[in-house]
């Protein structure tokens, strides 16, 4: 089984992410052998300095956190974000437009960044499941490998709501082994960690940790 520490995307999203902050973060994902960090995409050119002689991804967000730029920014976005060093990105679909069941917006808005990543770095969607009926969950999913996608992902965690165990099945249920599996918002602890894995993730975005490997 893969270890939890490299299951872990140590996040730092906040608005006022500091230099300091940052050095910390990236220290402590070092220090715990975490598989990435996820930071926004200004920090993005610094952490690559920070982490250059270490293993650790680094990991941004795009159309974050509420998805709703047009598909020709977010494309920008990612290709300024590989440019700058970043490994994977997490964006946000049309949440709105698959309120609308416009699924060849959402379709289109994906594969804009998967086009734009052109295999350089690995794309996370966040499909925002506290806003979504399960219906459009599944929907989400299956739009996101048709895209071309490599993870589906639960939440921002700047939304009304995180990872449920019931949303990280209802995705398995969809993607299978074809689609790796974020849960984000609201890991905070061992016990929750290995709940979420036992569902179905194949990755944790987390503030907490260096709080969770602390209890393995």
């Amino acid at each position: 089984m893969t270890s939890i520490p490299s299951m872990i995307d140590h996040t730092l999203l906040k608005p006022d992410a500091s230099r300091d902050m940052i050095d910390v973060l990236c220290k402590e994902a070092i220090d715990n052998n975490f598989g990435a960090i996820c930071v926004n995409p200004y920090h993005v050119k610094y952490c690559k300095e920070l982490l250059k002689d270490s293993n650790v991804k680094i990991a941004t967000v795009v159309g974050f956190p509420l998805g709703a730029n047009s598909k020709e920014v977010k494309a920008f976005e990612t290709k300024n974000a590989i440019e700058n060093g970043a490994d994977e990105i997490d964006m946000v679909i049309n949440i709105g437009a698959l309120k609308d069941n416009d699924y060849l917006t959402v379709k289109d808005d994906i594969k804009a960044v998967v086009d734009a990543a052109h295999s350089k770095a690995l794309v996370k969607v966040i499909i925002e499941t506290c806003l979504l009926t399960d219906d459009e969950k599944k929907k989400a999913c299956e739009l996101s490998m048709e895209a071309g996608a490599d993870y589906v992902k639960t939440s921002t965690g700047f939304s009304t709501g995180g990872a449920k165990v019931e949303d990280i099945k209802l995705m398995k249920s969809v993607v299978g082994t074809k689609l790796g599996i974020k849960a984000s918002g609201g890991v905070r602890d061992l016990q929750t960690a290995k709940e979420m894995i036992e569902a179905g993730a194949t990755r944790l975005g987390t503030s907490s940790g260096v709080k969770i490997v602390k209890d393995i």
